[in-house]
């Protein structure tokens, strides 16, 4: 279908299209002004549904509770996660509990509760298969499939913001393996399976991968396999949460990030990801408390292996195991090891959608083929008509993914959308600075002397 075919009287122009629902969009619609702003927000899953495959029972979020949908940009919404509480009847037991950190299971079913409340303006069950740009018309065409039925919908617009998500990442070994590995997404899912094996690999150094660690570590008596964890890094980091860090989420920082040349920026990803993909540090504890316990009385069949990366695998169908080529970094010695299950808690990584290829034109690209990405998180040649959520950690930094700066980011892009500031977009908040003085610092102040 042509951009003019999807035309017609009773097409609406909506102000704009979100793409993907996830809890970056969803705070989105949970922002918009829909008396000012006319947004339709389409996600092909048939409900709010954020990482199924890692709601463990104990598992908190990284962040505090203050990091919902909307609290940080308009402390007065409806839909924030306090109201959320007491309309659930559970504010009283949250507060006596005296932690700021909300399960994740809590978290995902808060969104849940937002979704439905929204009514119209997010519309599940809808695949974006193709946007277009009518250049008569100035306006772009979301070509969808409605799954329920396969109906094609066409939703016209002004602008889009892209949410689509970082889909799980496999390391080049392991991609096309076959046999039944499993990326930590969909851990829950499999859990049962995993634990009849005789033996579970686990490749990964983020919080998912200790997760799952202290999981299976509990019921390694019961189902008597073997467990091993290994990591590329050096050890085992803890997520740095120290309140002068924790400054470098802030505007300023993200100021000075993104003034950077690119290739600076991509060497402090790379050497930051103890800032957003490390564990928490009292997971870190209980880990190793649950491995004493366990090892007290004989040793317990689970091995920890760092500075080990995974060089090579091959999977033996007929046996059912597979055979992971390793190698000590370090010592630069290689070696092999045989599993029957393994799990790759190896992160996400943002694919440009399919779906933006008729448009590619109308995007500014890097010199790596990546969005280039505004400071306003505009990505289209124009400045003004494209907006992307989570997939500017090349030029914003490691706030990207932070639940703590969603409701910033929306405050910027719904400013762009319509032309004003709807919610107070915060300039300066940190103590510390970031970039050089422009002028010489001032000589500090005398004190006065002490009266004789």
């Amino acid at each position: 279908m042509t951009p003019s075919s999807a035309r017609s009287a009773d097409t609406p122009v909506h102000d704009f299209v979100a793409i993907g629902v996830g809890p970056f969009n969803l705070g989105l619609a949970c922002l918009t002004p829909t008396a000012e702003l006319d947004g339709v927000f389409l996600d092909d899953k048939p409900e709010f549904d954020w990482h199924p495959g890692m709601m463990l029972d104990d598992s908190t979020l990284q962040t505090p509770f203050l990091s919902d949908l909307v609290t940080l940009a308009d402390p007065t919404s409806p839909f924030s996660f306090l109201n959320y509480l007491k309309e659930s009847g559970r504010l009283y037991a949250f507060y006596i509990r005296e932690s700021f950190y909300p399960l994740r299971a809590e978290f995902s079913d808060y969104c849940r509760w937002a979704a439905d409340r929204l009514g119209s303006i997010v519309r599940f069950g809808h695949r974006v298969t193709s946007v277009e740009y009518d250049e008569a018309d100035g306006l772009y065409t979301v070509h969808a499939e409605h799954l329920p039925d396969g109906e094609h919908r066409a939703f016209r617009a002004r602008k889009l913001v892209l949410g689509t998500g970082t889909p799980p990442h496999l390391p080049g070994p392991c991609q096309d393996l076959g046999g039944d590995l499993l990326h930590n997404s969909r851990y829950l899912e499999h859990k049962d399976a995993l634990q009849r094996k005789k033996s579970i690999t686990l490749i990964g150094s983020g919080q998912s991968a200790a997760e799952i660690y202290y999981d299976l570590l509990q019921d390694i008596d019961t189902h008597g396999y073997s467990l091993t964890w290994l990591t590329r890094s050096p050890r085992f980091f803890p997520l740095e949460y120290t309140k002068l860090t924790l400054e470098m989420t802030s505007p300023e920082y993200v100021d000075y990030f993104h003034s950077l040349p690119p290739d600076t920026r991509d060497s402090l990803v790379a050497s930051q990801k103890n800032l957003y993909k490390g564990i928490n540090s009292e997971l870190i504890d209980a880990i190793f408390d649950l491995l004493y316990q366990k090892n007290r009385r004989a040793p317990c069949a689970t091995r920890l292996m760092t500075n080990t990366a995974l060089t090579d695998a091959a999977y033996d169908e007929s046996a059912g195991t597979y055979t992971l080529g390793l190698r000590q970094e370090e010592q630069k010695r290689d070696f092999s090891l045989t599993t029957e299950g393994l799990i790759l808690a190896t992160g996400y990584r943002y694919q440009r959608p399919d779906f933006l290829d008729p448009i590619t034109d109308r995007i500014e690209w890097d010199a790596q083929g990546r969005f280039a990405v505004r400071r306003d998180y505009s990505i289209d040649t124009s400045g003004q008509e494209i907006y992307v959520q989570n997939a500017e950690l090349h030029t914003h930094g490691f706030v990207a993914p932070d639940l703590g700066m969603a409701a910033y980011r929306n405050s910027c892009i719904i400013r762009e959308l319509l032309g004003r500031e709807v919610y107070p977009v915060e300039q300066s908040i940190a103590f510390q600075e970031f970039t050089a003085p422009t002028d010489p610092p001032a000589a500090p102040a005398t004190a006065p002397e002490a009266a004789l």
